[in-house]
């Protein structure tokens, strides 16, 4: 395996749609993604994955049924496994999500026009 750096606005750059999430490395079964977005997501959750995402730059607003957490940039937040919740940017967000291979970015609402199932490695 050839081990290099990776250079996130680089590969932020070359993202130019929203909700769409590329691969940008592997560990533990695990995908590291980077994602832009903006506007609302569908609510959902996992049922057998936990997710971590990380504010590169942009204000993300995570709903849960009971309450709304605001995500500034180089901050994190972790939905654990079968919590459901919607991802929310008023303006462009850039993040970096940490979940297994398994995980569909819609969860449980799989048959949406968000849905991305064969993801891009860039």
């Amino acid at each position: 395996m050839k081990i290099e750096k990776v250079n996130l606005q680089e590969k932020l750059s070359l993202i130019n749609d929203h909700w769409h999430p590329r691969i940008i490395s592997e560990l533990n079964g695990q995908h590291v993604k980077l994602v832009k977005s903006k506007g609302e997501f569908v609510w959902h959750k996992h049922d057998e994955e936990d997710e971590l995402f990380f504010v590169i730059s942009g204000k993300l607003a995570m709903e849960l049924r009971d309450k709304t957490i605001e995500i500034n940039p180089g901050e994190m937040i972790m939905i654990p496994r079968g919590v459901e919740h919607r991802p929310i940017a008023l303006e462009e967000v850039s993040m970096m999500v940490f979940e297994p291979i398994s995980t569909l970015n819609t969860g449980d609402s799989a048959d949406t026009t968000l849905t991305k199932k064969d993801l891009e490695r860039i």
